[in-house]
């Protein structure tokens, strides 16, 4: 009896360490993983830099067309962060500029001024020298008028030549006199004109001092001081430059009501709609969980420094308000596509995917414990990290994460088509 039972024994004990091992080396080879049932979120991530909805601007000259100044360089501006009071020193801009443009209205000053320094004299001498040859005529004619009464007993031939050098002196006076008047008024023209030019340019010097004054730039209104960009998105600092037509220098931004500002790429952009729901979080505080909500999407992209692909903006309102949340923090903004509360998803790792007759079939590798299954599976909502399953999948499978060994050999269940 007993050759026979230890036998038995032993044959017993192989079969279980063969099924055991067996098993134990199939778990150990392969990731198994159990698929989840619960909310089901389909999101776009995308990085964000905070800024105030609503804001006071900080502006240099803005009429300097007047002057023919295009661009302005800043020499000086406060720290930003600098909370302010209306009137506070902000920002210089470099003068170089304008006092030159100065110095050279001034130099027109006077070279105005001597133009018409030389006009007057020149209009008086004139005019002194027309005075007397218009005296000389007059007399000359009342000299003529003397021999005519003179030659009363003469000849008629004298008679006849005293009238007619009579006629011609009154002819030269009368000449003389409209000549005397046409140079009068040709000397206030000129006068005027020359006091015009005197005169344009003072008031180009006094338009200049004017702007002078603006070159030094004070605070609006109370604030937190925040450099505005450029248009490349660089913030403005010293040595930076301001145009005529974009004068900008910062902002008094409103802290109450602040909005993310973040770019979407052209693959997403079209999933992206008005008043979609957002979870944002501050990069420097990981802690803090905020809301907000889509509020503008561009429709036109735009090519971002360093990157090759064209992006969207797109603008999200924070919904709460909160005295922490300062302009230019960097946020990480998750945009809600779609959800579900409950449904049965899986890790995308465990998703294969093969052609087959121009349709693309999806499946995964059940694993029952002793065998493996090719199950084809049909897809819902997929995210960045899982993939809704709508059939050919349970809560209570287990689904390998990897390939299992020769693969190919398995034949694929698939799915029961609708009688």
């Amino acid at each position: 009896m007993k050759k026979f039972i230890i036998p038995s024994i032993i044959i017993i004990l192989a079969l279980i360490s063969y099924f055991y091992f067996f098993s134990e080396k199939k778990e150990n080879n392969s990731i198994i993983i159990s698929p989840k049932t619960g909310k089901f979120e389909v999101t776009v991530s995308v990085t964000g830099e905070l800024r105030a909805i609503n804001s006071i601007d900080i502006k240099g000259p803005t009429r300097t067309h007047e002057i023919d100044i295009r661009e302005m360089t800043i020499s000086k501006l406060v720290p930003e962060g600098t909370k302010v009071k209306k009137g506070d020193f902000v920002a210089a801009l470099d003068k170089s500029i304008i006092l030159q443009k100065l110095k050279d209205a001034e130099l027109k000053i006077e070279k105005n001024q001597s133009q018409y320094n030389i006009s007057k004299l020149d209009s008086n001498s004139n005019l002194s020298q027309a005075r007397d040859n218009l005296e000389n005529l007059k007399f000359a004619m009342e000299e003529m008028e003397l021999k005519k009464q003179q030659s009363t007993y003469e000849s008629p031939t004298v008679k006849r030549q005293v009238e007619i050098d009579l006629i011609k002196a009154k002819r030269s006076y009368e000449h003389a006199k409209n000549n005397y008047s046409n140079q009068v008024k040709k000397s206030i023209a000129n006068l005027n004109v020359a006091g015009a030019d005197l005169s344009k340019a003072q008031r180009n010097v006094d338009k200049i001092l004017g702007f002078l004054d603006e070159f030094t730039i004070y605070a609006p209104a109370d604030g937190m001081v925040i450099y505005s960009r450029d248009w490349n998105g660089r913030k403005k600092e010293v040595n930076s430059t301001i145009q005529r037509w974009d004068p900008e220098v910062a902002t008094l931004p409103d802290l109450s009501r602040m909005k993310s500002i973040t770019y979407v790429n052209e693959v997403d952009i079209q999933k992206i709609k008005k008043d979609q729901s957002v979870k944002i979080k501050l990069d420097a505080n990981p802690d803090k969980k905020l809301s907000g909500k889509v509020i503008e999407v561009a429709t036109i992209g735009q090519q971002r420094r360093n990157s090759d692909a064209k992006v969207f903006e797109v603008i999200i309102e924070v919904n709460e308000k909160d005295t922490t949340l300062l302009p230019s923090m960097t946020t990480s903004n998750d945009i809600l596509i779609s959800s579900k509360d409950s449904t049965l998803y899986i890790a995308l790792e465990a998703i294969h995917t093969l052609e087959s007759d121009e349709k693309r079939i999806n499946f995964i590798y059940l694993f029952d414990g002793s065998d493996i299954i090719k199950q084809e599976v049909k897809l819902g909502l997929i995210n960045d990290n899982d993939a809704e399953i709508l059939e050919g999948l349970k809560s209570d499978d287990k689904v390998l994460l990897s390939l299992p060994d020769s693969p190919d050999k398995l034949e694929l269940h698939k799915l029961k088509t609708p009688a």
